[in-house]
């Protein structure tokens, strides 16, 4: 019986949670229609709460977190995938409350996978992950309600994390002028290196009273940051403008008012990557391959560990010290 290792997160006497790396075989794998050798994940902010007894995340211990994996059919029992296909499972309930991606092997349901399209590699994959995919479907939001280059300037909150430094790449490159906002005085070279024209600092976009209008100055918001932050680019954002939002290490409240959407007509549009629709999900993963593909930044914006070291990966992205990806090479 192939064996394998996994890093699992399991719940202790105490009602607490430890994070430990186990060796399982196949057998121990939950049910699913196609079997993964995963060689490529990554650590994503939720990851981090999977990983906390009170992170409201996992609701059944012993769990193998991991919302993302990128790896090749070993075994499918669905006709559309066989073996050696090139695959990417990223969200649904992966590492949620079915074993997810920091393991060796996964085995999930056919609905969850997507062929790796033309113009990516497995690691690249890993790169965008659901941070990538999460920023790239903003990207395309904003397309969809009109925001071009032409527009103005595009506000990038959160800009040194998963979503946002690849957000701030993705629109540089297509050409859009960029402002990044961060906590992280010390990384204005990497966000500039991105292609962001100007940085702001975290209170500059969470100031201590928020007007329910102030003045115009984005055409475009992604906010994967929410709370505060949410608030002040709606009430900055100019006329006919929108924010994508997809985040919430901010806080879930939005002390805003009704005054920008019926005084400047702008729009909130909503970025879910959980459940996402499966036509909509190969449509934005083909954008990735292509023209959303920044190909001489993906190395900048990531670095690589081993499964031996995620246990202390994930709680640096609780406390905002990861920039960038951390892709977990298995």
């Amino acid at each position: 019986m192939t064996s394998f290792q996994a890093m699992m997160v399991e719940e202790t006497g105490n009602k607490e949670v430890e994070k430990r790396i186990r060796t399982l075989t196949l057998d121990d794998l939950p049910e699913g229609d196609v079997l993964v050798k995963v060689h490529y994940s990554s650590v994503n902010f939720k990851d981090g709460m999977a990983s906390m007894a009170n992170g409201n995340i996992v609701n059944e211990y012993p769990m193998v977190p991991g919302i993302d994996l990128a790896g090749v059919v070993e075994d499918s029992s669905d006709t559309r995938f066989s073996n050696g296909d090139k695959v990417i499972v990223t969200s649904y309930e992966l590492g949620v409350s079915h074993y997810g991606g920091f393991a060796e092997y996964a085995r999930v349901p056919a609905e969850w996978v997507v062929p790796l399209p033309e113009g990516l590699d497995l690691k690249e994959a890993m790169i965008y992950g659901t941070a990538g995919f999460t920023a790239g479907l903003s990207v395309i939001r904003l397309e969809e309600e009109g925001i071009t280059p032409e527009s103005g300037t595009v506000l990038v909150t959160g800009a040194t994390g998963g979503v946002g430094s690849m957000a701030v790449a993705m629109l540089a490159h297509l050409g859009y002028n960029v402002v990044a906002s961060t906590g992280k005085s010390s990384e204005h070279n990497y966000l500039k290196e991105l292609g962001a024209k100007e940085i702001l600092s975290r209170e500059d976009v969470q100031p201590e009273k928020i007007r329910p209008l102030d003045k115009q100055r984005w055409a475009g918001v992604v906010d994967p940051v929410g709370g505060e932050t949410l608030a002040y680019a709606l009430s900055t954002l100019a006329y006919g403008g929108a924010a994508a939002v997809s985040g919430l290490t901010g806080g879930t409240k939005i002390p805003a008012t009704v005054f920008p959407f019926i005084l400047r007509g702008v729009n909130l549009v909503g970025i879910d990557s959980v459940y996402c629709p499966m036509d909509r999900r190969k449509q934005v993963w083909n954008r990735l391959a292509s023209d959303l593909k920044v190909k001489n930044l993906l190395e900048t914006i990531a670095s690589e560990i081993t499964i031996e070291e995620l246990p202390e990966t994930l709680e640096q992205i609780l406390q905002a010290q990861v920039r960038g990806r951390k892709i977990v090479r298995l």
